[in-house]
């Protein structure tokens, strides 16, 4: 028996010559909330039909990305066309009139250089002819404004984006101003709808854990809106790489809220026994086991440590491997027995 402890002793004693002692010391600990962040684009544009009629055309469905001025609609009024037809006929006639008026003040002409006819009847035909070329150019007017009116049906994309929302179909009768294509632009950020009585706690320029189905991702709290609603705060959160893929989803957001004083250890050094977590304390007495109830996990200085709620003190030197310690603690027990 006394050479199996004197292997086991051979097996630890490399180990404990490695071993790390810290002493326990009061570290300030943030306590986080979490909470829901919604995916929001920058700028909803909507898209507004210019006209009154029907859609014809649809080219575009949610989530296709567009460009500045794409096509994503046409919106026809039958009334126009027919408008144009009559403007046309107008035009028709009229040139037909001016054509007579400008032979029967060439024919005045002629007549005035023979003596036959007076100058105020070749003024008179003159004026007609000018009529009926202002009479012209009103009609060619109308007409574009026509045009133009019918170049409005065209709905097209406010700015570059994604479609999120087209809340009509082919073949729907619109009104002018109503929304065809509703677009999200100019980037991706969070929102966060905060209790009221945290808001104290916010502070701009912050950098908050946000987890998203990609992983950890660190977020900038870079916006706080004054106005409360519904007992709320409102709050944006830049994120560098947040994907847009899906606007309006929510995503976990831790906030902090408080720094408090508060006993750490590093993972390694706890010791779970039957469901009962320990901790290798050094005594005067030598290693000693301690039962401690353990916190959350905590990244102290890039190490991964857990808060003790309690069964530590501060001052306590403890062993950082708690494996090692355990094993050490076993080979004493074992020795003491034999």
């Amino acid at each position: 028996m006394n050479r199996v402890i004197s292997v086991m002793l051979a097996l630890w004693l490399p180990l404990s010559a490695m071993a790390e002692t810290v002493t326990l010391a009061p570290v300030d600990l943030t306590d986080w909330k979490s909470v829901f962040g919604q995916v929001e684009a920058r700028d909803r544009l909507p898209a507004r039909a210019r006209l009154g009629g029907t859609l014809v055309e649809l080219t575009v469905k949610e989530g296709d990305e567009v460009k500045a001025g794409a096509l994503l609609g046409r919106i026809v009024d039958e009334k126009l066309a027919f408008q144009i037809s009559a403007f046309d006929a107008q035009r028709t006639s009229l040139d037909a009139q001016l054509a007579n008026a400008e032979a029967e003040l060439k024919r005045g002409e002629d007549l005035l250089a023979r003596g036959v006819t007076t100058a105020q009847r070749l003024d008179a035909l003159r004026t007609q002819v000018d009529v009926l070329k202002g009479q012209i150019e009103a009609v060619a007017a109308q007409r574009q404004v026509v045009e133009q009116q019918a170049a409005e049906g065209d709905v097209l994309a406010p700015a570059d984006g994604r479609v999120l929302d087209v809340p009509v179909a082919k073949g729907a009768v619109v009104m002018a101003g109503e929304e065809v294509v509703l677009l999200g632009g100019g980037g991706i950020f969070l929102r966060l709808a905060i209790p009221e009585r945290h808001a104290a706690a916010l502070r701009e320029g912050a950098t908050l854990p946000i987890e998203t189905p990609e992983g950890e991702v660190q977020g900038t709290l870079e916006r706080i809106y004054p106005l409360i609603e519904n007992g709320r705060v409102l709050a944006d959160v830049a994120v560098q790489g947040l994907s847009g893929r899906f606007v309006d989803a929510r995503v976990l957001v831790r906030l902090p809220m408080a720094a408090r004083p508060a006993l750490a250890v590093p993972r390694d050094a706890l010791i779970t026994r039957a469901g009962v977590d320990f901790v290798a304390v050094e005594t005067a007495a030598g290693l000693a086991l301690r039962t401690v109830l353990p916190g959350e996990p905590q990244v102290i200085g890039g190490v991964e440590s857990v808060e003790v709620l309690s069964g530590l003190q501060p001052g306590d030197r403890i062993r950082t491997d708690g494996a090692t310690a355990a094993a050490e603690i076993t080979a004493a027990e074992g020795a003491g027995h034999d």
